[in-house]
């Protein structure tokens, strides 16, 4: 059983960045596929990002390409969110998720129910 625990969270002024980790532990990390996920109050939660690693594949939302970067680190366990030009509209607690068995391909990656394993979250904050 992976798990997987979200730090980097904080309150930060619009324009601003932050950098989010998630520690995996159990299993295999290079072999699972990552994502982040945001969900604001009052709101469904939704893709932000994944890494495929077996496959060379990220994606990211719409909304936060060009500001926001993935990225892992296979020998450490963790995966990264780098968020930069942090947006009023990016308030949401974040969270990590896992895809253990399968090779998803990348049209389902933005799925949350590709995804079987998740972080508790960690909230960001983002002030005007």
């Amino acid at each position: 059983q992976v798990q997987l625990v979200e730090s980097g969270g904080g309150l930060v002024q619009a324009g601003g960045s932050l950098r989010l980790a998630c520690k995996t532990s159990g299993g295999t990390f290079s072999k699972y596929v990552m994502g982040w996920f945001r969900q604001a109050p009052g709101k469904e939660r939704e893709f932000v990002a994944a890494n495929n690693w077996s496959r060379r594949q990220t994606s990211h939302a719409d909304s936060v390409k060009g500001r926001f970067t993935i990225s892992r680190d296979n020998a450490k366990n963790t995966l990264y969110l780098q968020m930069n030009s942090l947006k009023t509209e990016d308030t949401a607690v974040y969270y990590c998720a896992a895809s253990t068995s399968g090779n998803p391909i990348l049209s389902s990656l933005w799925r949350v129910e590709t995804y079987d394993s998740w972080g508790q979250g960690t909230q960001v904050t983002v002030s005007s």
